[in-house]
């Protein structure tokens, strides 16, 4: 394929290979054929396996939109009746959470934390001791918007502890970071194909206990179509979505599968690492600043604060960048002033090397002193 290569240093989408991308060129087919159910069956699969889950306990279950989808689902569909869910925010996405339970008039308590920091564990079991009624405890394990990583593990222990179901946002960690759902204490793990796998957007998944799938059957009915147990139902029942799924990206997607399992968990992993690396690296050289401490942060997101320059202007640097294939996210970090690196999808250290020549010469083109004043 003659397609251009842009290199995404934004937080997802990532940046795809051509043979993901020749994915979407499939032959046109039926959702309802046996052939794409076979597809969309071992992708299901694929899944519960990168999650290191069991096929008898763990089940993914798909749906068509973007990781908020997810959100939407998990908390509309696992809350019973006259509980509670806790939503522990250290930052933009589990927000984002709030919001959802706010819609929808769900019960909850929000134990809002530092922005800057991993969450305390301690600082749950303090809530769950003091409200018995809460059921679903519901966080992030990556904070895109940051690039903290949270330690799941300790948080899971306490949420277990507590005869509660845990909720992990796992959108841009999964097939990532390894994760273990099971010795991590996660019950429900939500994540896209657009980042960890470096596939598409618009294509998402749930993948958890089918015991409490099962289970939450009769819990109120918030949503006709984003409800985990109608469209797990389906899959148990025809091998579908309840609904027409996006075909090709489902291909796409699968396509992604594959090339993780090539690559291997470990070896992606010290991947993502050495990407990061260079990021550090390369911001150090031209003297940038990073937002968030660096033992706070994990090895996918850099929050780089904007400069002390009259000439700082990022949208022309964004741009200058961009006309050279490169692409940075605009959008400042909680009301900070600042622009996100990530080393997500498919790229290596060489692409960052290139970047960061290119960021110079974006720099000394707009008269910005170099390094970078703060």
């Amino acid at each position: 394929m003659n397609i251009k290569r842009n290199i995404l240093l934004n937080p997802g989408p990532a940046t795809t290979t051509d043979t993901v991308k020749a994915q979407l060129m499939a032959p046109d087919m039926c959702h309802r054929e046996q052939d794409f159910v076979d597809v969309i069956e071992k992708l299901r699969k694929d899944l519960v396996k990168i999650a290191h889950g069991n096929d008898k306990d763990y089940v993914a279950v798909l749906f068509s939109g973007s990781g908020t989808i997810n959100m939407d689902v998990a908390l509309n569909s696992l809350l019973p009746d006259g509980k509670k869910v806790l939503i522990v925010n250290n930052g933009a996405y589990s927000s984002r959470a709030v919001d959802i339970c706010k819609y929808y008039g769900l019960s909850y308590i929000e134990l809002k934390l530092d922005f800057t920091a991993p969450i305390e564990p301690g600082n749950i079991k303090e809530v769950l001791n003091d409200n018995p009624d809460i059921t679903l405890v519901y966080t992030t394990h990556h904070e895109t918007g940051s690039g903290i990583l949270n330690d799941i593990r300790s948080i899971g222990k306490i949420v277990h502890e507590h005869q509660a179901v845990f909720v992990v946002d796992a959108t841009s960690s999964f097939a990532l970071v390894p994760l273990d759902i099971v010795k991590d204490n996660v019950d429900f793990l939500l994540a896209s194909a657009q980042k960890g796998i470096a596939a598409m957007p618009g294509l998402s998944f749930v993948i958890g206990r089918r015991d409490l799938i099962e289970l939450s059957k009769d819990y109120p009915k918030r949503s006709y179509y984003c409800h985990l147990y109608r469209q797990y139902h389906h899959f148990e029942v025809d091998g579908e979505m309840q609904f027409t799924p996006p075909v090709q990206l489902v291909y796409a997607a699968a396509q992604g599968v594959k090339e993780y399992f090539a690559e291997g968990e470990n070896d992606k992993y010290k991947r993502i690492v050495r990407v990061n690396q260079a990021i550090h690296e390369g911001l150090k050289r031209l003297g940038f600043k990073e937002y968030i401490k660096r033992e706070n942060q994990g090895p996918l997101v850099v929050s780089v604060l904007y400069p002390n320059d009259i000439n700082w202007d990022f949208k022309k640097v964004h741009d200058f960048c961009y006309e050279r294939g490169f692409i940075l996210f605009p959008r400042p970090v909680g009301g900070v002033l600042a622009f996100r690196l990530g080393s997500l999808g498919a790229i290596d250290v060489g692409d960052i090397d290139n970047f960061f020549k290119v960021l110079k010469d974006a720099l000394l083109s707009l008269k910005i002193e170099v390094p970078v004043r703060y």
